[in-house]
């Protein structure tokens, strides 16, 4: 039993929340301080009582890791930080202000936060990557994870729970602020906890029930979670939306919105209080386990040979992991077809099966890089549209990871549409510092694959399915941002610029355009983003006219990036690119249909001169 005076102070400590919360709300005329008012109690006690983080050293590697998912909490988050003395009261009150780091959701602006959030159903998901990097380095941290009742309606939170209970994460533990009222109404399940309970105790985690606004029933919850083991564990509280304040207690259409009466609502509240919270730091921990590193000794092909990229990727990823012990790869159970698989056989405790889940994929990787890791995860290049959210949020939160999309474009073949990645050069450009990378030959791929290593933020590889030949010597270096100019004659009339899988057909063309005495460039635009400027920028200059061709839609990809660097300069652009809808047929016959294999590219040269 919490003695009175620890249950008087965890009182106090959360109503001082619950009125910075409005404070700063009322500050910037906008937030969610009722969102942050019905958690407070629940924070408050985490705070006090179990949590275990240095403010002083962020890095420290035995820290807890604290996750809003209902990131919209966020002045609840920040009056946390008031409390324990990181943020005064004037930097409190600059919430929502232009260059304030108190942005309207968390981001890693503050050196506390992991990670943004906000879209709702990913904080789940990406602590369960953080719990797996637990695992892996053999640290005692736990992870914490705040999380709303109407996000619990995202198919990507029950993702992360069958994962985390199919993996057994106890050192998860999810905290549900089961308030009842959404941003327009009642949730689904209103205040029936059970609903909640029944469902993540399907996916085998330990299941908690309490009042969340009972400093002892959220202490004894919490201390439960931290003593369970081989399972996650999720707390769900029944409380109250506007908790303490009569105006918006419980009450529908105050989401979103500062306070009418803001002053009467702090006194309603008990008036600002000056409480401090020390929360705890953690025990030494041992140093964090890391894999042993070697020499980068990446799979070396012949000129000529024909190998598909995917497969080059597999072999340079197994290359990459015997160099370096921080690379870790994921997939989502298309590993056979990915080639993920050649790194999983040779370091499976590295290797994580995510199945069929793409949004807890990226989360994951999101998660792991948290922690340093050097994650690399693959689908079908289709398939991270399923995604695009995780990987949006990821460039939110700056953070580190590398995707690789395979069977890109209608090259794949008699699979038909529903399999062929054709808008994702477009989605992951579209990115704030991502970076795009396509390789047309087994040594290329080899080689970026290294190079995405220490690439910063979202890094995008996309393969072929099918098999190219080999163009490129063993060991060339392809720097992020560069190309390749593969034919040149000062009479080129026109340049050729592709990537991936049409590169050998601009090199057909060229051929044959050369024997009809019609001399044409061809530039291997390997990386998409950011572009080679300077080499576009001279054929744009000496021939005038570029021919974009690429296996992918119109919009957004290769050619709309060849476009960006050239249009202040005035070539003549013709863009070729998918524009119908495909069917099944051989690659072959695939490329001809959409109007981009060397016949088409001939026509267009044709054309044009």
């Amino acid at each position: 039993m919490m003695p009175e005076r620890d249950l008087q102070y965890l009182a106090e400590l959360a109503a001082q929340l619950r009125v910075d919360s409005v404070r700063a709300a009322a500050a910037a005329g906008s937030g969610h301080p009722t969102s942050s008012m019905s958690a407070a109690d629940l924070m408050a006690v985490l705070f006090a009582c179990h949590l275990r983080y240095d403010f002083t050293d962020p890095g420290n590697p035995a820290n807890d890791h604290l996750i809003f998912s209902k990131g919209h909490a966020s002045p609840l988050l920040y009056s946390l930080y008031k409390a324990a003395g990181i943020v005064d009261d004037e930097e409190l009150l600059s919430f929502r202000k232009r260059g304030s780091r108190l942005e309207g959701h968390p981001t890693p602006r503050l050196p506390w936060v992991d990670v943004a959030t906000g879209s709702l159903g990913q904080g789940l998901p990406i602590g369960v990557g953080v719990a797996m990097a637990g695992r892996l380095e053999r640290l005692p941290y736990r992870v914490w994870v705040l999380c709303g009742d109407s996000e619990l309606a995202e198919g990507s939170i029950w993702e992360a729970a069958e994962h985390a209970g199919d993996e057994g994460l106890a050192n998860l533990t999810a905290i549900v602020d089961v308030n009842r009222l959404g941003q327009r109404g009642p949730t689904r399940h209103g205040w029936d906890i059970g609903a909640y309970a029944r469902r993540f105790g399907a996916f085998g985690w330990h299941t908690i029930e309490i009042d969340g606004h009972d400093p002892g029933q959220i202490d004894f919850a919490l201390s439960d979670a931290c003593n369970t083991r081989r399972r996650p564990t999720v707390i769900l509280a029944k409380t109250r939306k506007g908790e303490g304040v009569v105006e918006v207690e419980n009450r529908e259409g105050a989401h979103g919105k500062a306070l009418k009466d803001p002053g009467k609502a702090v006194e309603e509240l008990g008036g600002p209080r000056d409480v401090r919270v020390e929360v705890r730091a953690p025990e030494k921990a041992p140093t964090p386990h890391r894999f042993e590193s070697g020499q980068l000794e990446l799979p070396a092909y012949k000129v000529g040979d024909k190998v598909a990229t995917r497969a080059a990727y597999g072999e340079a990823l197994k290359a990459l992991g015997a160099a370096r012990g921080d690379v870790v790869a994921l997939d989502g159970e298309v590993a056979d077809s990915t080639k993920t698989e050649t790194f999983g056989a040779a370091f499976p405790e590295r290797f994580f099966e995510m199945y069929i889940a793409e949004q807890q994929m990226v989360a994951a990787a999101v998660g792991l890089q948290v922690r340093g890791w050097k994650p690399y995860a693959a689908t079908f290049a289709a398939f991270f549209t399923r995604a695009h959210d995780f990987i949006r949020m990821a460039a939110v939160s700056r953070a580190s990871i590398r995707l690789v999309g395979s069977h890109a474009g209608v090259a794949i073949g008699e699979d038909g549409p529903s399999q062929m990645g054709l808008e994702d050069l477009a989605m992951l450009r579209a990115l704030y510092g991502s970076t795009v990378l396509y390789p047309c030959d087994a040594n290329q791929t080899a080689a970026l694959v290294a190079e995405m290593a220490d690439v910063e933020g979202v890094s995008y590889l996309r393969t072929t399915r099918g098999s190219t030949p080999v163009i490129y010597e063993p060991g060339e270096r392809f720097p992020v941002g560069g190309s390749r100019v593969l034919r040149h004659s000062p009479d080129d009339r026109a340049t050729i610029v592709a990537a991936g899988v049409t590169v050998h057909e601009a090199l057909a063309a060229a051929d044959e355009l050369a024997a009809s005495g019609v001399p044409v460039g061809v530039i291997d635009l390997y990386s998409v983003k950011p572009v080679d400027a300077a080499a576009l920028a001279e054929a744009a200059t000496t021939t005038g006219t570029l021919i974009t061709v690429e296996d992918h839609r119109l919009e957004g990809g290769l050619g709309d990036a060849v476009m960006d660097a050239v249009c202040e300069l005035g070539p003549r652009v013709t863009k070729l690119g998918v524009t119908g809808l495909p069917g099944s047929a051989t690659p072959e016959e695939q490329l001809s249909d959409a109007r981009i294999d060397r016949h088409a590219i001939v026509a267009a040269v044709k054309r044009l001169l």
